[in-house]
């Protein structure tokens, strides 16, 4: 017989937080969140719980942890997207449809008590946050971004009624020795015509006190149109920026100006970290520490994080000159190649902007939608 428990308890926080470390012990592929943080989304000042709904929910079995799931009404999403849709993130289940089943049951009624129509996850509190169900790719090691699951998920989350929304690919992206030269000639060519001249910080200080507004201005705006994407207020970008502090390198974020050193394109990298988290399971050691400081200092592959550009420059090939700063990355800083995160399949500018480079497709995650049927 399963058991669903709302999460309350400190006890019943520590099982939530660690299931999935339990369930995937051993998994080459898999890369926990980090421990620690995890419990943020339990803390009253967690900037999310002000403005978000939430509930967590913990499957038990003869008294044994077998699943979980994180239930969001994401308010801001809703207003701007014009719907009443309750988000279902931190699914993780053993192969058991009676357990998937009573947690899909659970949220459900949580969601039509609160007036909702339908049912979408992946996805988080943000499009900064894991999102998508992996549903191809699952012998490659997953980015610290995004998350990793077995593949009887999607029997689960499909045997309860939930379609396909929209799917997300990513790649592996080489340096294309064919267009190098015709880029970079390109790229000078932009910057000339356009009076643009590009950025990068000294000190981690510096893009923090001076570009990492601008820069998280110039993401939001570009993405705002994209599927899920939701409203930041100041409070949770200062909890992101928390985050980018501990990650990001000065030399991996890329800012264009314009004559009035306005900011009009931003690119943003990460060193990959996966292999550290993963072979700490989330938790901070002194072997931890030391994987994760080499990996920044001399990271081998780079997360491809984001790319924007004002809607102003959108339409004038701009990206490729973001695209030339890229493959000197690849080229002169010893990267074997950069992973990207997610691009919606009809993202086309973004598949457009991935014809300059050598592309291995690696993954493909999924976004399901159900209608409140309680």
């Amino acid at each position: 017989m399963i058991t669903i428990k709302q999460v309350e308890t400190k006890k019943e926080q520590r099982e939530f937080v660690r299931f999935p470390l339990d369930l995937y012990k051993g998994n080459k592929y898999y890369v926990p969140m980090m421990y620690g943080g995890e419990f943020d989304i339990f803390k009253p000042d967690y900037p999310f719980n002000k403005i978000c709904d939430t509930v967590c929910f913990l499957a038990y079995r003869d008294g044994k942890v077998v699943g979980r799931l994180h239930g969001i009404i994401q308010n801001d999403a809703n207003k701007k997207w014009n719907r009443k849709q309750a988000r279902f993130t931190r699914f993780d289940s053993i192969d058991d449809e009676s357990v998937s089943k009573a947690l899909f049951e659970s949220f459900e009624k949580w969601a039509a008590e609160h007036g909702m129509e339908e049912m979408i996850g992946p996805l988080g509190f943000s499009d900064f946050e894991r999102e998508g169900l992996l549903i191809d790719g699952f012998e490659t090691l997953q980015t610290y971004e995004e998350q990793y699951n077995y593949p009887y998920y999607q029997k689960l989350i499909e045997a309860y009624g939930f379609d396909k929304d929209v799917d997300w690919l990513e790649y592996k992206l080489f340096a294309s020795e064919e267009t190098e030269d015709k880029l970079f000639a390109l790229s000078e060519k932009l910057m000339k015509r356009f009076g643009l001249t590009s950025h990068q910080a000294g000190s981690t200080r510096e893009l923090i006190d001076k570009y990492i507004y601008k820069l998280l201005h110039i993401i939001e705006e570009a993405y705002s149109p994209l599927y899920g994407t939701v409203p930041l207020n100041q409070e949770t970008i200062e909890y992101y920026i928390k985050d980018f502090k501990t990650l990001v390198r000065p030399q991996d974020v890329i800012t264009l100006h314009d004559k009035d050193d306005n900011v009009v394109a931003a690119g943003m990298m990460f060193p990959s970290i996966s292999d550290a988290v993963r072979l700490s399971r989330g938790h901070i050691t002194p072997a931890f520490l030391y994987r994760f400081l080499r990996a920044k200092k001399h990271p081998k592959v780079l997360d491809l994080g984001l790319i924007g550009v004002t809607p102003e420059y959108e339409s004038k090939g701009i990206v490729a000159i973001l695209i030339g700063i890229l493959i000197d990355r690849l080229r002169n800083k010893g990267v074997e190649h950069l992973e990207t995160n997610l691009i919606l399949e009809d993202n086309v500018k973004m598949h457009n902007l991935l014809k300059h480079f050598n592309k291995q497709y690696s993954k493909r995650r999924r976004c399901f939608k159900k209608t409140v049927a309680l």
